[in-house]
């Protein structure tokens, strides 16, 4: 019989109480046996089987544990994820990563000199539009895509009081949804030439930026990454314009708002609504596309399987340092004013 991957989770902000800890409860595998947080109170009504750590240290101590996944704000990604490293703990770090490149690097080699899994949780590799569109790529529906734009819009007009709208180090949407654009761009059409990026801050008294427009440029084609904490409505999801046919979607995968309203994947209830999507031919009437459907188990059941050494990690480390230098290059283009040239070997 084999045993269950105990597992911690660090942080019950909003990302450990929506996204994570429902997931990783709902795969078969993996055991949720303690949360370290702030809130025990809310940890222990939530979760009333867990156990809840007063200190990191008690948890990285504990020899029964085996993975641990850090869902703290941004800043503290690194250290929490060195200190898992160097107590032989297999880890899994939400998004983004770390702040920069050369923390990245140092985590990818701390994890290769001491035989430890490691991991970013990308789940929106796992939202049914982003499947569908993968999909559609790869059979040559579209043909070659030269134009892909890839939109994160809300209408948020608001500042919060929380430390990712407020001035400090990973804060802001680059930081907060720049990973998640990122990540599927890169995923699907690999390392850019260039990075053209422009952040502002659009909201009243906003302390970070609010506002997101970044331009890929490939030998061919252009890549699009939008997001705005002020948009009431109107904007597509995915757009993509290929040699062949478009593909356009609305809406965002259903899971995320069904987790929010405290269900689990798998349970009663549990019937994420589908994006919309379009496929539009030159010639003939446009066409509605049945979406694949999104399944963010599908994540840690790839962390549980590479863990055991029974499949690939799904998403490596090394992946996720790419993504960092493209991020970083964004933010120095942003700053300097120009488009920042990326290495192709890089």
């Amino acid at each position: 019989m084999t045993l269950p991957i105990h597992t911690a989770l660090i942080g019950y902000g909003m990302a450990g109480r929506v996204f994570h800890a429902p997931v990783i409860q709902a795969v078969p595998g993996l055991r949720l046996v303690t949360i370290q947080s702030s809130q025990p109170e809310q940890v222990r009504s939530d979760w009333p089987e867990v156990w809840v750590s007063q200190t990191f240290r008690e948890v990285v101590e504990n020899p029964q544990i085996d993975l641990v996944v850090i869902a703290t704000p941004n800043h503290t990604h690194f250290e929490l994820a060195q200190s898992a490293l160097q107590a032989g703990k297999h880890v899994v770090v939400d998004k983004p990563f770390t702040l920069t490149a050369a923390e990245a690097r140092i985590l990818l080699e701390e994890a290769r000199s001491r035989g430890r899994f490691l991991s970013v949780f990308q789940n929106r590799r796992w939202d049914g539009d982003y499947l569908t569109l993968r999909k559609l790529l790869y059979q040559g529906t579209l043909g070659e895509a030269v134009y892909f734009e890839s939109r994160f819009d809300r209408y948020r007009p608001e500042v919060q009081n929380r430390w990712r709208e407020q001035a400090g180090p990973g804060s802001g949407l680059w930081y907060d949804l720049g990973p998640h654009l990122l990540d599927q761009a890169l995923e699907l059409f690999g390392r850019p030439l260039a990075v053209y990026a422009d952040l502002a801050r659009q909201r009243e008294q906003a302390q970070t930026p609010d506002y997101v427009h970044v331009l890929l440029r490939y030998p061919r084609l252009r890549v699009v990454l939008h997001a705005s904490a002020l948009v009431p409505g109107g904007s597509p999801r995915f757009m993509v314009h290929g040699t062949l046919a478009s593909f356009v979607s609305s809406g965002l995968d259903g899971q995320e708002a069904l987790l929010k309203q405290g269900l689990r994947p798998g349970a009663a209830g549990w019937a994420p609504e589908p994006c919309e999507g379009w496929l539009y031919h030159p010639h003939r009437a446009a066409e509605r596309v049945p979406m694949e459907p999104g399944d963010y188990r599908r994540y840690y059941e790839g962390v549980r399987d590479a863990i055991r050494q029974e499949g690939p990690n799904p998403v490596p480390p090394e992946q996720a340092v790419r993504l960092m230098e493209v991020l970083e290059a964004a933010l120095k283009s942003a700053q300097e004013g120009r488009e920042i040239p990326l290495e192709v070997n890089g």
